[in-house]
């Protein structure tokens, strides 16, 4: 399929969007939600050349059709991607107010469809929301619209309750291996990133390709090292020099207390899965930690990060986390 680039894993999620196609029950607002890098982007794609493939087979598009190259290629004319606005990037007002107007001029292409994709979405004012909801309630028949984000909880009850709701399902390594050898990468970086990301292929990508991503993994292997050892200093250095860009600050909180839910898992079962980028870490936490000072641990990381949210400064906010991690650990 030349038009389109292979999805690996989430069988059922596809299997479903198919048959919707196939069955000519399309759903005209679509959200699909689950963690950074499961493929939420690449099945609204698929989605959207389902619905506007020229010669679709049982629901699936065909990835040959003019149609679903430019889909591919992010030139097709009635494909939009709302303008982002403000320091964080968020979807404003004036963009719902923009997009109800053009989803009432009528599509140019043959298949007669309209695709609004809002990706990445998070923080999205109520207003915004608010504004678009009645043009989600009553789309004009040829418009389709598609959210994807981190969680549900990212919409009003009322913009969820008009969408049909798909989550993406982790794969599994040798998946994502399969998919990162044939996107060309070299088999000790697949190696390294899944050891890292395991079935996410998205961030295994992003771990290969970014060098930021790799210090942050770097950084919060260090921070276990610091709490395993308890040693404050090194723990205190180290969270200061995560500096202040919120972005660095969520990624790395974000990936150490997936460490702490490793520990918990392992001193329950050493053989058990893990999520996070540092096994062996996680691994020599486990026989440290209780599963309660675990628990405890990832209470603190997420009321750091709701502080650092909440327009605490982030020097302030790390600090007083390093210091609740020392309390923990003793």
């Amino acid at each position: 399929m030349s038009g389109m680039k292979k999805i690996y894993g989430n069988k059922q999620l596809l299997d479903a969007l198919a048959g919707m196609r196939a069955s000519g029950r399309t759903a005209h607002s679509l959200m699909i939600w689950g963690e950074k890098g499961s493929g939420k982007k690449l099945i609204a794609k698929y989605y959207t050349q389902a619905l506007m493939c020229e010669t679709p087979e049982n629901g699936k598009p065909c990835g040959r059709c003019n149609a679903c190259v430019n889909v591919e290629k992010d030139i097709h004319p009635d494909v939009v991607y709302p303008e982002r606005s403000g320091k964080l990037g968020n979807y404003s007002v004036k963009t719902a107010r923009d997009i109800i107007a053009d989803a009432y001029v009528k599509p140019n292409n043959s298949s007669g469809c309209k695709v609004y994709i809002f990706a990445d979405c998070s923080h999205v004012q109520e207003q915004t929301q608010n504004a678009l909801l009645k043009l989600i309630e009553e789309p004009p028949e040829y418009a389709y619209f598609i959210f994807t984000c981190g969680s549900k909880s990212e919409f009003l009850p009322t913009i969820i309750s008009r969408c049909v709701c798909f989550s993406t399902a982790p794969c599994t390594e040798e998946e994502a291996e399969a998919s990162l050898a044939d996107s060309g990468y070299a088999p000790q970086d697949i190696q390294a990133a899944v050891s890292c990301f395991h079935g996410n292929i998205g961030m295994c990508e992003s771990y290969i390709n970014d060098e930021a991503l790799r210090r942050q993994v770097d950084l919060t292997k260090s921070l276990a090292d610091s709490i395993i050892r308890k040693d404050e200093y090194a723990l205190s250095v180290g969270l200061f020099s995560l500096g202040r860009e919120r972005d660095d600050v969520r990624e790395v909180l974000s990936m150490l207390d997936k460490l702490i839910r490793d520990a918990a898992v392992l001193g329950k079962d050493e053989t058990a899965r893990t999520i996070g980028c540092f096994r062996e870490g996680a691994r020599a936490l486990s026989r440290s930690l209780t599963a309660y000072q675990s628990a405890r641990m990832h209470s603190r990381i997420e009321k750091a990060w709701s502080a650092v949210e909440s327009n605490v400064g982030i020097p302030l906010a790390l600090t007083a986390l390093g210091a609740e991690i020392m309390e923990i650990v003793g």
